[in-house]
């Protein structure tokens, strides 16, 4: 196991390598959280796109793409069958990809297509407790998109659900928790605002394909994820402790995030 030492000095690594290779980070999410999805990579030194043709996504995977990131917010049929083109050609290209299941187990279309993506070796799946839980065949509870399980709850789901698919598991909430199934880390930081700006759980999501486009194991991607925009979150709020001007101030403070300003908030344990 890492020590947390190692682990921050990873974080600041990964940081450092999406603003030196800037990935191209193909994201088909939902249309809810496009602009800031975009801008929030932009932000932490990647580069969006964003399609909903599956031509074209096998057009943009094949020119050069870091990673891809799968977000189910506001899939219809149609997005769903795109999707599934996608992860085939990523994974032929072994272009590693994201799942974030949003609100996967509240309904009835999300979650089949989830159950049928989890199967498809993505390199990280990140999501709330209640949708983690859901996924690995746990009962749970939402409100919408939001989870009514703690992370700590979905510990035990994310580990299992880790050894079934290879996947790291990144389980948000007031403390992160990242799993390969065998070791477990968690993470402490971020801020209560951060819940009520919408679309920055997804925005989450395209920052670990741009983290696993870079970093040294998809466990390792996780916790960047998990440390890069907590901190991130953290430095918003002391600037902008309001909903509106909190989600431009998250922008900016990813963008002007350092290794020095990683190395001091860090809040990293291994379990």
């Amino acid at each position: 196991m890492p020590s947390p030492t190692d682990l921050i000095h990873a974080v600041s690594a990964d940081l450092e390598k999406i603003r030196e290779t800037a990935p191209l980070v193909l994201s088909l999410t939902n249309s809810v959280v496009q602009p800031l999805t975009a801008n929030l990579l932009l932000a932490a030194g990647a580069v969006p796109a964003m399609l909903n043709d599956a031509e074209e996504a096998v057009e943009m995977l094949r020119g050069g793409t870091g990673a891809l990131l799968v977000n189910l917010g506001t899939v219809t049929r149609e997005q769903g069958a795109v999707m599934q083109t996608a992860v085939q050609e990523a994974n032929r290209l072994d272009i590693p990809w994201v799942l974030d299941p949003v609100a996967v187990g509240a309904l009835s279309l999300r979650t089949r297509l989830a159950e049928q993506l989890k199967e498809r070796k993505p390199r990280i799946i990140r999501g709330n407790a209640s949708e983690i839980m859901a996924l690995a065949g746990y009962s749970s509870v939402t409100k919408g998109p939001e989870s009514t399980n703690s992370s700590a709850d979905a510990l035990q789901a994310a580990r299992e659900l880790a050894l079934h698919t290879g996947a790291a598991v990144l389980v948000t909430g007031r403390t992160d928790y990242s799993t390969d199934g065998r070791q477990v880390i968690s993470t402490e930081n971020g801020h209560a605002m951060m819940s009520r700006v919408t679309g920055v759980g997804c925005s989450m999501g395209a920052l670990a394909a741009a983290c696993a486009a870079v970093s040294s194991s998809p466990l390792q991607a996780a916790v960047s994820t998990a440390v890069l925009m907590g901190i991130a979150g953290e430095m918003a709020f002391e600037q902008s402790p309001a909903p509106g001007s909190f989600a431009v101030s998250l922008l900016d403070s990813l963008y002007s995030l350092s290794p020095e300003e990683v190395a001091r908030r860090a809040r990293i344990l291994p379990l």
